[in-house]
Order: structure tokens, then C-alpha cells, then sequence
């Protein structure tokens, strides 16, 4: 596991919606903007599926899972990568639900996605560019 710094969790917080990517076992890749996601703590950041399709059946082949972190109030980009568990029982499942339904008390809400940072990495233009933050 790597846990992020203080820097980049305050950038993480500052996010509206995320765009995420997974691929399939073949390779072929999918890219989804997602509201619901949360940072838990350094290493953990939960992922409500409220409509996924393409992103699920990815995960269900493939358990890894790319979050790009940018916008206006980041100062900065950083591309997290991590493995993914998926839940749909259990404390933190009915954690998830009720902060997603006490935003939008009609959304399924019909999984958890438990993503486990492994590595992060530099988006900013220049020399550095792709390089390993952690």
C-alpha cells in the first residue's frame, strides 16, 4: 500500500467528479467521470457504483482501477493506481449507501468499490511527466 500526502489529499478533496479508468482482461480500456468517491484514509478511497456497466464488468476481469486527480483548485495532477475490491454486503457497503443516498436519496447505490493505493504517479506537463511519486 502507499498512503498519500497531505498535499495530495487536499488536492483529492478538492475534486467534483473523477475520471476513472479500467480495462478489461483483453485490454480494452474504459474511462467514466464518477461523483461518488471518497478518500477514507492515506491508503483507501471507496467508489460508489450507482450505474456502472463497462466499469464493473472490467473490474470483475481486471481489479485494477487508474483515478486522475486534476482541476482548478488541485495545483497540480497526479494519476493514483490501485487494486479494487468490490462489496455488496457488509458495514462498510451500508456505510457507502447512506452517504450516497443523504446526497441523492433516489441513487442505487448498489456497490462499494474498495480501492487500494499502490502507486502514484506525476501528470504535470514537462521532464517529470509520468514519472513515480510514490
Amino acid at each position: 500500500m502507499t498512503a498519500l500526502t497531505e498535499e495530495m489529499k487536499a488536492a483529492f478533496l478538492t475534486m467534483k467528479a473523477f475520471p476513472v479508468a479500467t480495462a478489461s482482461a483483453d485490454g480494452w480500456p474504459n474511462v467514466v467521470p464518477i461523483g461518488f468517491v471518497e478518500l477514507v484514509d492515506d491508503e483507501t478511497i471507496w467508489i460508489a457504483d450507482n450505474f456502472m456497466k463497462k466499469t464493473l464488468a472490467n473490474i470483475r476481469e481486471n481489479p485494477k482501477i487508474s483515478i486522475y486527480v486534476w482541476g482548478p483548485d488541485t495545483k497540480g495532477c497526479f494519476q493514483i493506481k490501485g487494486d479494487v475490491e468490490l462489496k455488496t454486503i457488509g458495514e462498510d457497503f451500508e456505510k457507502m449507501q447512506e452517504t450516497v443516498r443523504s446526497k441523492m436519496a433516489k441513487a442505487p447505490a448498489k456497490g462499494l468499490m474498495i480501492v487500494t493505493i499502490r502507486e502514484v504517479f506525476q501528470c504535470n506537463p514537462g521532464p517529470d511527466a509520468g514519472n513515480k511519486l510514490l
